[in-house]
């Protein structure tokens, strides 16, 4: 007797060897007929296994008990309400009035089970209500969100490295908080300036906030420096900060020997005196150090230097000292190590500037109002979506490491999860078109078997289905 399983496990392997024997030859030309057909179908598939993530972080628990409501009551209710904003901005829509697009989809009106979206100024409306206190909370919701995906992960570490670094979002009209400061793209133009702090181990986002447009200051710095510690779990005892010269000041400093941080800065400040017989040369490049105390610090600290020869400096993009022939790339930090070593961990950190690229694609550069505290909210509802995406590769790359080595012949074609960036993500495991059939008063998602993305996707949704099962 052959079961329905096994039969779907053979038509899918005769599929992915180029042998539907069933198949008859596709021939579309101009005087194709065509027709609109009652069955409901979505280009979002994938939002199945978001769904199925949520309910394993038991998210809409942990999101009454961290989120707290606004004065205004919602048409859906708070969580449905953050629940669609964080849907529109997980399928890489960054405005609000995109959700007009998908007003009518099934499985967005599904995940939020309503048979229609409201209209977008509902969720306009709702989103003019937050302000910081909302901001707050979903930063603590992300903190307990972290701690249970790398659980699931079995993902200890006792040592994190975060880099902290600014971007720009240009504005145009009356903007709270917009003022005219460094901006590289359009200069003279108003801007906010948020701020961003990233684990490098995992490249998701830990912390942070949406700033007026103006350079950040010394106690701004140590503001989110004290903050590391609380949205870590507890098997983290080791953090390592790096910054670039925007962040050196004796409040930063003070604040990362307070909380007992490793930290390395890069100066633009001050000028220490580095002695001439202290220069030795590892590579193409020279280095030294001294102990050095700039005016305002309570107490000297380390400082390393590169120093760089004219004619070596090629297309690097530096912010150094000029001195005759040379130029000095010069940091302060109280990590152990030779100055090369210091330096070659701290260039490093460079990978930040991808992090904030995508954090921009992903709508930390869209302005949905003119308050800034509603901002300020949905700059934290912008970066949990982006966090979701990374917890869920998280996740992938866990349930292919459990897999590996047990993968079938027939297995070689499918297409794995995790990707180094969340739009190849979305394209591997969310657009992937689905029918959803109804029968027995029950929802059905059915993907197609000619869609080679269906089988990952399928595995990773069985995946799912099993630690949801171990964790109930």
């Amino acid at each position: 007797m052959v079961t329905r399983k096994d039969a779907v496990k053979r038509s899918r392997g005769q599929v992915e060897n180029g042998r539907d024997a069933g198949a008859r030859k596709t021939v579309i030309t101009p005087d194709t007929p065509y027709a609109e057909c009652s069955e409901r179908l979505t280009a979002f598939g994938g939002l199945l296994a978001l769904v199925k993530f949520l309910d394993l972080l038991d998210f809409e628990k942990t999101f009454e008990g961290h989120y707290v409501c606004p004065k205004r009551e919602a048409k859906l209710g708070d969580y449905r309400m953050v629940l669609g904003m964080l849907t529109m901005l997980f399928i890489g829509f960054q405005r609000l009035g995109h959700l007009a697009y998908v007003r009518t989809d099934a499985m967005v009106c599904g995940v939020l089970r309503v048979k229609t979206l409201p209209a977008v100024s509902t969720f306009w409306r709702y989103l003019t209500s937050l302000t910081i206190v909302q901001s707050a909370s979903l930063l603590r919701l992300g903190a307990t969100l972290r701690a249970k995906v790398w659980a699931l992960c079995e993902y200890a570490p006792r040592r994190v490295t975060v880099n902290i670094d600014t971007t720009v979002a240009t504005v145009y009209g009356e903007i709270e908080g917009a003022r005219k400061g460094h901006n590289t793209k359009h200069r003279g133009k108003k801007g906010l300036r948020p701020v961003l702090c990233f684990i490098e181990e995992t490249r998701e986002y830990l912390c942070g906030t949406q700033r007026r447009g103006e350079t950040i200051s010394n106690e701004e710095v140590a503001r989110q420096i004290r903050q590391f510690r609380k949205q870590l779990p507890e098997c983290v005892k080791e953090i390592r900060v790096r910054g670039d010269g925007e962040f050196i000041g004796w409040e930063s400093i003070k604040a990362c020997l307070d909380e007992g941080f490793v930290f390395t800065f890069g100066n633009k400040r001050c000028t220490p005196p580095f002695p001439e017989d202290g220069w030795y040369r590892h590579g193409e490049y020279e280095y030294n150090e001294c102990d050095y105390q700039p005016m305002g610090w309570e107490q000297p600290f380390r400082f390393v230097v590169m120093r760089i020869r004219e004619d070596q400096r090629g297309d690097r993009q530096l912010k150094l000292l000029d001195s005759e022939n040379f130029l000095y790339r010069v940091f302060v930090t109280n990590a152990k190590g030779r100055p090369h070593q210091v330096i070659d961990d701290y260039d490093q950190r460079a990978d930040v500037e991808n992090l904030i690229g995508e954090a921009q694609r992903e709508g930390v550069l869209a302005i949905p109002s003119k308050r800034f505290q509603a901002h300020h909210a949905f700059f934290q509802i912008v970066m949990l979506a982006y966090n979701l995406w990374r917890w869920m590769k998280l996740l992938a790359g866990h349930a292919q490491r459990e897999a590996k080595g047990a993968a079938s012949k027939d297995d070689r074609r499918r297409i794995t999860m995790p990707d180094h960036t969340i739009r190849i993500a979305r394209l591997k495991m969310l657009f992937v078109a689905a029918k959803i059939l109804s029968h027995g008063n029950r929802d059905e998602i059915r993907y197609s078997m000619h869609e080679q993305r269906s089988a990952g996707l399928m595995d990773f949704l069985g995946y799912l289905d099993r630690r949801r099962r171990e964790a109930a």
